[in-house]
């Protein structure tokens, strides 16, 4: 019988489990060289990069935004650098917990509370979210000392945009704000994600939106060696950014300052043209609202103040909103005419005070008539009489086909966004604009309303002062535009947005004769005659008043109608009339008669163009004209 315990047989058992676990451990050991061997020989390139890529942060370094500088050189828009405390989300925990502590080191209020919540439901979780900007130096020093407690939270560096002269041209120039989700889209979308990491604000309307491309510029980029915990120790290498290019404007801003202070407190729209050129001196749209508010993203007090004002700040009458251009329509009215062989200069009527058709009666202004009215006459005193018979012989395609020639009735291609295209009434147009097919006939009682400006004509403010514009450059058409030169900054290199006429429409020059005087005369003996009393120069042009709504035959009593229902006081002109460097149109809603109110808006605004006179206070009410002798 073997013994269990003999010397030998513990010997042998011995020897195995020191075999097995020899073999064990060279198995171990196999193990780990071939890992081993796999991580730093097969993937030695991979994991050396990582390593690099977790010494080396690659950090977005935003350029500065180009400059918005009018034609003179006054800066419209700039930057200015500010620090600001900014939550990472993602990053923390409990971010109401943080919020809380954070009060208590730098000032928070309710509002910041706010709009940090509203940018957090636009932006990504992992986004570097301010809950407060322009940080003075001793809350930053507060902040910096306990530092420690806050992971997730920094301060930063950040460059804002600053409009100097507040609520000037801010319809023009537009307003910057966050960049959202629909933003971020869109940026993807164009390819160019890269060029805006770092970036938080992108233009949202005005120039500040049609010349992102320019404006924003190149985003640079430093390799910075970083710590296990993230933080800087060196910058290694820098590719510097390519600062955005500045914009000179054909605005000139001295002059768009004294329309904004001509209209005071009222509603309404001025657009200037350089007759030569197409370039826009002057486009303003009262009330005005200050861009500034927008930049850290508007507070939700401020926002429903401009979003519920009964007189909609925010909206551009003078690209968007579409008039009835009232009697600022007969100058085109007879120079449509005399092009298409329906009138001559001599042609007279004799103005009983109405116009009967299809039975209707048709008013004038003036009770009575005016007596005998040739083209000249018609212009200078404002007969509707005249145009009511002129729109019944000629009809409304031909009026339709010359209007088109004018630019009326279609977007004139300013570089800005938000232009409406009007309503140039045909037969046409009512069969695409109206569902019914009782509705979309064309009667022919609605063209002796367009005759006179009124029915469905709808124009904007820009599209009646590129009319203008066209008519005092002798039917040469040029672009309206706002933006005169695109200068780098980096290279100097400036890009001319040069004037090219974009066509010519073919109008004789003793018809165009015909009308510039009869316009020079409105301002001499006829409804402008009053504003422009003692200029020394001449000016012409044409005063207009559209209706609010209709009146269906009932006496216009303007001081007993609520103020909402008052007539539209128009006024177009161009100056001087030998050699015009300004043509304008303007409207001053609700406010009655255009020479009342619209024509001394004008008067200022040539003043100080062409003399260098600087109106005191806003252009003041006649309260004692007409647009009717």
């Amino acid at each position: 019988m073997t013994d269990l315990n003999s010397p030998e047989l513990q010997l042998v058992r011995f020897r195995r489990r020191v075999y097995f676990a020899g073999a064990l451990v060279l198995v171990c050991f196999a193990l780990l060289f071939s890992r081993f061997f796999w991580l730093q020989v097969v993937r030695h390139d991979y994991y050396a990069t990582r390593a690099e890529d977790n010494r080396i942060a690659l950090l977005p370094v935003s350029p500065n935004r180009g400059l918005i500088i009018d034609r003179n050189g006054e800066v419209l828009a700039r930057n200015y650098s500010a620090y600001t405390l900014e939550i990472q989300p993602s990053r923390v925990a409990d971010l109401e917990a943080t919020i809380d502590e954070l009060a208590q080191l730098v000032n928070i209020e309710a509002r910041d509370r706010k709009r940090f919540r509203k940018l957090m439901d636009e932006s990504r979780n992992f986004d570097s979210l301010p809950i407060r900007t322009r940080l003075t130096d001793e809350e930053v020093a507060r902040f910096i000392a306990q530092r420690y407690r806050f992971p997730g939270v920094e301060v930063r560096a950040r460059l804002f945009r600053q409009y100097p002269n507040t609520e000037l041209a801010s319809h023009v120039l537009g307003y910057m704000g966050r960049i959202n989700r629909r933003d971020a889209e869109r940026i993807e979308e164009a390819g160019v994600a890269d060029n805006y990491r770092g970036t938080d604000h992108i233009g949202k309307s005005g120039l500040e939106l049609s010349y992102e491309n320019d404006l924003h510029g190149v985003t640079g980029f430093e390799q910075v060696e970083v710590t296990a915990a993230g933080r800087a120790v060196r910058v290694l290498s820098r590719t510097s950014p390519q600062n955005g290019n500045n914009l000179r404007l054909t605005l000139d801003a001295g002059l768009q300052r004294v329309v904004e202070q001509a209209f005071g407190e009222r509603r309404g729209a001025l657009v200037a043209i350089e007759p030569s050129s197409g370039g826009v001196l002057a486009l303003v749209s009262k009330p005005t609202f200050d861009p500034n508010l927008f930049v850290d993203g508007i507070d939700s007090a401020n926002w429903e103040a401009l979003n519920t004002s009964a007189d909609h700040p925010l909206l551009n009458r003078a690209i968007y909103s579409a008039y009835p251009p009232g009697s600022t329509f007969k100058p085109f009215m007879a120079l449509g005419a005399l092009t298409a062989g329906k009138r001559t200069p001599q042609f007279a009527i004799v103005d009983p005070g109405h116009f009967d058709f299809g039975g209707h009666r048709f008013r004038d202004d003036k009770v009575g008539g005016h007596g005998s009215v040739d083209m000249h006459k018609s212009i200078v005193v404002s007969c509707n009489t005249y145009y009511y018979r002129l729109a019944a012989d000629w009809g409304i395609d031909g009026i339709a086909g010359f209007m088109a020639q004018m630019g009326l009735g279609s977007r004139t291609g300013i570089d800005i966004e938000g232009e409406a295209t009007g309503v140039l009434p045909s037969p046409e147009w009512k069969k695409k604009r109206f569902k019914r097919p009782e509705q979309q006939k064309w009667y022919a009682g609605e063209t002796i309303s367009v005759g006179i400006g009124q029915g469905y004509n709808a124009y904007t403010m820009l599209q009646m002062a590129h009319a203008v514009s066209i008519l005092a450059a002798d039917g040469v058409v040029y672009k309206p535009h706002l933006v005169k030169q695109v200068e780098n900054v980096r290279t100097g290199a400036v890009r001319e947005i040069e004037p090219q006429p974009t066509r010519r429409v073919n109008l004789k020059p003793e018809h165009i004769a015909v009308i510039k005087q009869a316009m020079e005369d409105v301002n001499k003996a006829g409804t402008g005659a009053r504003a422009f009393a003692g200029a020394p120069y001449v000016a012409a042009g044409k005063t207009g008043t559209a209706q609010a709504f209709s009146l269906r035959g009932a006496q216009y009593r303007g001081g007993k109608l609520a103020e909402k229902l008052r007539d539209h006081a128009l006024f177009i002109a161009y100056a001087p009339a030998d050699d015009p460097k300004i043509a304008l149109a303007v409207i001053v809603e609700n406010a009655g008669f255009g020479a009342q109110s619209a024509a001394p808006i004008a008067r200022q605004v040539f003043d100080y163009y062409l003399l260098g006179n600087t109106p005191a206070g806003p252009a003041p009410e006649d309260v004692d004209a007409t647009d009717s002798e």
